[in-house]
């Protein structure tokens, strides 16, 4: 699968997503610093999933209708990097034909899904 990894997410993470195969690119080392609109729209435009653990880009799709691929949003208490990747790993292999058209909340027991595209 194809990500786009936040600012926010652990280096770790990424490391593990790309151990397992994923194209990740990782915004603290394309374009460190970058607004949420600008992440937004590289994930949207490139058609990556978007991994994040800021709540504001539910916001921006949610509430004023951005575009986006797919949004995959951790809210994962734990700053346990290996419990967030166990969890990621689960839903690609479980739901990941349902990632895109998606904003995803997923937490250490649950995934909820959003449609992106649906009213």
């Amino acid at each position: 699968m194809n990500f786009v990894a936040d600012e926010c997410c652990d280096a770790l993470l990424v490391a593990g997503l790309r151990g397992d195969g994923h194209d990740v690119l990782y915004v603290a080392e394309h374009s460190p610093g970058s607004d949420d609109d600008a992440v937004l729209q590289l994930a949207a435009s490139q058609q990556r999933i978007l991994l994040t653990e800021d709540k504001d880009f539910g916001e921006l799709v949610v509430r004023l209708k951005l575009p986006a691929y797919a949004i995959v949003l951790l809210r994962i208490h734990s700053a346990d990097t290996s419990a967030k990747l166990r969890r990621l790993r689960e839903l690609i292999s479980q739901d990941g034909s349902r990632l895109p058209g998606s904003l995803v909340v997923i937490d250490e027991t649950k995934a909820r899904f959003r449609s992106l595209t649906g009213p």
